[in-house]
């Protein structure tokens, strides 16, 4: 295949959430820029926008500041053009598209069904009453209970029994859910929704605590700019189900927190997409308002400065930031995904893992930027109009991160960012099937989480390698040919762990590659593009299989290998 019909199959089968970093090609509002000057510059100098065209539709007055949302004639300038010539002012401090960002697309496992047509089951063990308690697997996992009624791995889950015997949670721990909204009135979240008690018991259509937003009981709508943050698409609600539904009410589930407030934001519409400027609105709303959490399950668009600025004033507010690492099969590492590829203190990147102890197939990983993998396949939560779905995705195992962090501030109040994210990654519980996945190869354990337990990895020591070279090098031919199905296995007897190293390697990137794996046949890493003096990732036992491909397209030099190292 041509490298130009590589590029078009690729897109044909990505989301909104994966489109390359091609400027005009990520989706964004048509017609739209954000602008932000720098500070003290007058509207007299706002020459660029005038010269490329455009007009200022809108200012956002920030708690840090003011941006711009500026609009131009689409249908005689080209997006890329108007982005030039505003960057050619020396008072723009940055201009960007207005992009657009969508929910992490929850697969929907289960048919909705109606509150009035579930079938209870009886509680596992000590546990909340609620009926459906015994279908999340997440909270516990007893290798039966996973809703598809595949058989799962018994106690692959949060371990939330044991948490909750340290702590329920608080109504003092506060999150916010950025989404699509939440159903305020489920009876399975009410009493744990956040109430702004001035505008409940003050004057409808008047801002009666004065901080610049209308009737925002439970929190607000930015797509639709009003103070009903109502769900019309499930997504938000079925993400605050799973951090807070109600514990022992006799009804639905229980979340990871039985004690909590939510906060309902909504800046994605009910088709389930949103742009920058109102995703930031959100994020500056939840930031005055003092959150302890921010919980987004959604992505897209290529990075904003503008929506990290935004993110960076949360952390520098304490606020944690927790966000889905995506659902398109992706390495983050090589392929990076926003928001939760921001490198800002607070932002927490989650991957999801199934029932039965594994990445969830459709889950985004990366073993330097997602820090963790939490239940993320066949969730049963609320939904919006009194009901519960069972869906699948990184959205799903993203609250049940914020639940966890939740229940850990609940008992020990707010800590240093790079201390809690330290602390989630050295307690979550190694499994080889995210070892090379998520930066500790861990699946969360908020038990572990609360009690500091940090379990043993068996993993090698860095100053302890040996090296040994190669009686006889393993190298491709310089070029490469097409269609190439190498192997070679590196045996070193009473090794418990061994890597490759690479002298250099050039292979076409993502189609050509040397995959490491271990006797069993369980791969670990592949290795592409350009690069010398590579370690691989480590394989556990005594017996590397390294394997090189390249397809039926461009070859390019290829890879030498001189020596392994060992341990």
């Amino acid at each position: 295949m041509t490298r130009l019909g590589k590029l078009a199959t690729s897109l044909m089968g990505m989301s909104l959430l994966t489109l390359p970093v091609m400027g005009s090609l990520h989706p964004h509002v048509k017609g739209e820029v954000i602008v932000k000057f720098k500070s003290g510059i007058q509207k007299s100098s706002y020459l660029s926008l005038k010269s490329a065209g455009a007009e200022i539709i809108e200012t956002v007055s920030l708690a840090y500041g003011k941006i711009h949302v500026a609009r131009y004639n689409s249908s005689e300038k080209s997006l890329d053009a108007v982005l030039k010539r505003i960057k050619q002012d020396p008072n723009v401090e940055y201009v960007e598209p207005n992009f657009i960002y969508s929910i992490v697309d929850p697969i929907k496992s289960v048919d909705v069904k109606t509150l009035l047509n579930l079938d209870p089951t009886q509680p596992l063990n000590y546990t909340p009453n609620d009926p459906r308690y015994g279908q999340l697997w997440g909270l516990q996992n007893t290798g039966s209970n996973d809703p598809s009624g595949t058989r799962g791995v018994s106690g692959a889950d949060i371990n939330a029994v044991k948490a909750w015997a340290i702590t329920t949670g608080s109504r003092a721990i506060r999150i916010a859910v950025i989404d699509t909204g939440v159903d305020y009135n489920h009876p399975d979240l009410a009493a744990n929704m956040w109430v702004n008690t001035a505008e409940k018991n003050g004057t409808p259509g008047v801002d009666d605590d004065g901080n610049g937003y209308v009737d925002d009981i439970h929190g607000y709508d930015f797509a639709n700019d009003d103070g009903d943050p109502m769900d019309g698409n499930n997504h938000g609600t079925h993400c605050a189900g799973t951090i807070g539904a109600v514990h022992n009410n006799g009804i639905g589930i229980a979340g990871v927190m039985a004690d909590v407030e939510i906060v309902g934001l909504k800046f994605l519409t009910d088709t389930g997409s949103g742009s920058t400027v109102h995703a930031i609105k959100s994020i500056d709303y939840a930031t005055k308002l003092n959150v302890d959490i921010m919980s987004n399950s959604w992505g897209g668009g290529a990075r904003s400065q503008a929506l990290e600025e935004a993110i960076q004033r949360a952390s520098d507010a304490g606020i944690i930031f927790t966000a889905a690492a995506g659902n398109s099969r992706s390495d983050n590492d090589s392929s990076p995904h926003y928001p939760s590829n921001y490198p800002v203190e607070n932002v927490i990147s989650v991957a999801a893992h199934t029932a039965q102890d594994d990445l969830a197939s459709f889950s985004s990983y990366g073993k330097k930027t997602v820090h963790v993998a939490a239940p993320g396949h066949n969730i049963l939560s609320t939904v919006a109009g009194n009901r519960y779905a069972s869906f699948s995705g990184t959205s799903m195992a993203t609250p049940h991160v914020s639940g966890g962090l939740g229940l850990l501030l609940a008992q020990t109040g707010r800590l240093d960012h790079a201390d809690l994210k330290s602390r989630l990654m050295e307690t979550s519980v190694p499994v080889s099937a995210y070892r090379s996945k998520v930066i500790k190869g861990g699946r969360m354990d908020v038990y572990n989480l609360l009690t500091d337990r940090r379990p043993a990895r068996n993993e090698p020591k860095e100053g302890d390698w040996k090296t040994l070279k190669l009686n006889q090098s393993w190298e491709s031919k310089h070029p490469y040919g097409v269609n190439q199905n190498s192997e070679r296995i590196f045996k070193k007897t009473g090794a418990k762990f061994m890597r490759l190293l690479v002298k250099r390697y050039e292979f076409e990137e993502r189609y050509d590659f040397i995959q490491i794996a271990t006797k069993a046949g369980v791969v670990t890493e592949k290795i592409s593009g350009i690069g010398a003096d590579y370690k691989s990732d480590y394989i556990q036992g005594d017996t590397l299989i390294a394997t090189f491909r390249s397809d039926r397209s461009i070859t390019k030099w290829g890879f030498l290998v001189e020596e392994i190292q060992w341990q």
